[in-house]
């Protein structure tokens, strides 16, 4: 897929995108074929770096025990210790706070109380915390997280992944695309024919075909 091939489609799904007073997002969908999904190992549950960024903030909170400290400095939101019992007993502030934060980690000392106290709510919203390995760099994790985007095949044969916002440049947005639809085609059992088609718009945009030259 040529790079200057899918920055034109960017350029068009901007132009034909409606201007909105908020902050619009750019969704990429991979729609694939020949995909056995009943199949396990068909299955994708990844994470990928897009190396522009996601465009806006990206929340990362830290559940920590002896790590709270540097944590602090870093996480969005600090959970600590004491504070997870009392947590998996009110679950609307528990619910409140997965919404609110976009990754989880959470101190390897802590992950079989947190799968157990707070994995119900954790769980389904595919957010259970990464685990920290003692003496981790908080900040590298961070960092690394408010770049990430979740790729996930499980039941349709289409994926789903923001790529940035409208504040992005078009440049950036069609690296991500390019970089994101490489990495995808490297995961699926026959490649570049595993993929049908790929679209890609703007909250308030239509979707625009994306050329595929794989």
């Amino acid at each position: 897929m040529a790079e200057s091939d899918v920055l034109v489609k960017v350029k068009e799904a901007r132009e034909k995108a409606k201007q909105r007073k908020f902050s619009q997002s750019w969704d990429l969908s991979i729609n694939l074929k020949g995909m056995d999904l009943k199949k396990p190992e068909n299955r994708l549950n990844l994470e990928f770096q897009l190396p522009e960024g996601r465009g806006k903030e990206v929340k990362v909170a830290i559940i920590a025990d002896s790590m709270a400290p540097a944590a602090k400095d870093i996480a969005n939101l600090v959970i600590r210790k004491e504070e997870i019992d009392r947590l998996s007993k009110d679950p609307k502030s528990l619910k409140r706070i997965v919404e609110e934060n976009d990754w989880f980690f959470g101190e390897i000392s802590l992950m079989p109380l947190i799968g157990k106290t707070l994995g119900q709510v954790l769980g389904p919203k595919g957010k259970m915390p990464k685990p920290l390995p003692p003496n981790a760099n908080l900040k590298a994790f961070a960092e690394a997280a408010k770049k990430s985007v979740r790729i996930k095949l499980v039941t349709t044969p289409v994926i789903h992944v923001p790529m940035g916002s409208d504040k992005m440049t078009d440049d950036q947005i069609a690296n991500n695309i390019n970089s994101l639809i490489n990495f995808v085609k490297e995961k699926l059992p026959k490649g570049k024919n595993n993929i049908k088609s790929a679209y890609i718009k703007l909250t308030m945009g239509p979707a625009i075909k994306l050329p595929l030259k794989l």
